[in-house]
């Protein structure tokens, strides 16, 4: 039965490739905007767990309270301790210490003179341990504008933009000035090893990347960290799993009765990520069914157009004596079949231009200028297995549901006049 449908299906054109084509569309549609808001909103996630929160971030109450402060007079103190013991209680975690620092970059003249300043936001990062994955984390190297890596203490990174606007080049010393942890002055000078850009303007106007050690010296902070972040080894956020780490780690850590006990935030609850993670969960339903909604009006219509158009075969096939339930359930075989053909031409499409997009991407850069939102300047989809499958949601939804709506007229014929329809 089945392969006598298709065979009829392959060969009657004008009765299959509008729904063939009207599906393909939809899907392929489907798994577009499913693949670009998985890549995007990933992007978007991503960028900001390796750059500002980790997975999930442990820092003291009173430094989470003011965390946009950058206050390190309220860092985390013992902190090796700390990380040994998340390590233990959290083996599945990777668990670094980031330290971030506001200030100012001066840069003097061949005389030592002032010929240029900036503001620069540091961050301090573990550059040299031997199995720290943080520059490989940060995407750091592959950042570099010109330069190489820090390979020694009292050298950083500086932004190209940054450079560029001070007029600084490899190998010059800059000086920054500051305050350390304890709110006296600190006065610090590095030698720019490289140039580097990460595309988010909001980092590239005033980065300084210093390793970690030269930042606990200069702001006297031995022992102590700002920040101590944690990245699942194997490298996927799980946010069930993640709030109920959370969970357990403040139930033994935080008191409340302390501002400077250690608290421990999932990636959901910092830098309003929550809404982002729940509405990027909630858009390809609302995609699968807007298709599934709009594709079934079009089906409906076209199969009341086709239904139109084989009047004259149902009216004949019920004559010679087959049932109007096997008319209509052989309708609905039809609609299964069209649907999967339609699926897998529109999933081809589809999956097509979202490969080109995870490859290419849309290069919103030229938008980000003023931008102090973290967010790639590339936005690139994302081929996941699901997209393999979820075509065929609306794909086969909407052209069985359409042939439901138009079949009922199967079983409005009346017997009785089908002979003198015959005749005309």
């Amino acid at each position: 039965m089945i392969q006598f449908l298709l065979k009829g299906i392959l060969r009657d054109k004008s009765r299959s490739l509008l729904p063939i084509t009207v599906v393909s569309i939809g899907v392929a549609l489907t798994v577009m905007l499913s693949a670009y808001m998985e890549g995007a909103f990933g992007d978007m996630i991503d960028q900001n767990a390796r750059f500002e929160t980790g997975h999930v971030k442990v820092m003291t109450q009173a430094y989470a309270e003011n965390k946009e402060q950058l206050p390190n007079d309220l860092a985390i103190l013992g902190v090796d301790e700390l990380t040994e013991s998340l390590r233990s209680d959290f083996p599945q975690m990777e668990w670094v210490n980031r330290i971030k620092f506001g200030g100012l970059i001066d840069v003097p003249d061949e005389n030592g003179e002032t010929k240029g300043q900036g503001p620069a936001a540091g961050i301090a990062l573990d550059l040299f341990g031997a199995n720290s994955r943080e520059a490989q984390r940060l995407n750091i190297e592959s950042s570099l504008v010109t330069g190489t890596m820090p390979t020694k203490k009292g050298e950083a990174l500086i932004g190209h933009d940054f450079s560029e606007k001070l007029n600084v080049k490899i190998g010059d010393e800059v000086t920054f000035f500051g305050t350390t942890m304890n709110s006296s002055m600190t006065f610090q000078n590095f030698i720019v090893s490289g140039t580097i850009r990460f595309g988010a303007a909001s980092m590239d106007r005033g980065a300084l990347i210093v390793d970690i050690s030269d930042a606990q010296h200069m702001l006297d902070m031995e022992d102590a960290s700002g920040e101590l972040l944690g990245f699942s080894k194997l490298n996927v956020y799980d946010d069930d799993q993640t709030q109920e780490m959370a969970a357990q780690f403040n139930a033994k850590h935080t008191k409340d009765d302390d501002e400077f006990s250690p608290i421990m935030l999932p990636l959901r609850e910092q830098n309003n990520l929550g809404p982002m993670l729940d509405y990027s969960n909630m858009m390809s339903g609302i995609f699968i069914f807007i298709f599934v909604f709009a594709m079934s009006i079009v089906l409906w219509n076209t199969g009341l157009l086709g239904g139109l158009r084989r009047y004259q075969e149902f009216g004949i096939r019920l004559a010679l004596g087959e049932a109007k339930g096997q008319i209509y359930r052989s309708l609905l075989m039809e609609a299964v079949l069209i649907g999967i053909i339609g699926s897998i031409v529109g999933t081809a499409i589809g999956l097509a231009v979202a490969y080109y997009l995870q490859v290419v991407g849309i290069d919103i850069s030229g938008y980000m200028d003023n931008s102090t939102m973290l967010m790639p300047s590339v936005l690139r989809a994302k081929v996941t297995p699901g997209l393999f499958f979820i075509g065929f949601i609306p794909g086969l939804l909407a052209m069985v549901f359409g042939n439901m709506l138009s079949g009922i007229g199967i079983y409005k014929r009346e017997t009785a006049r089908l002979f003198k329809e015959l005749e005309v």
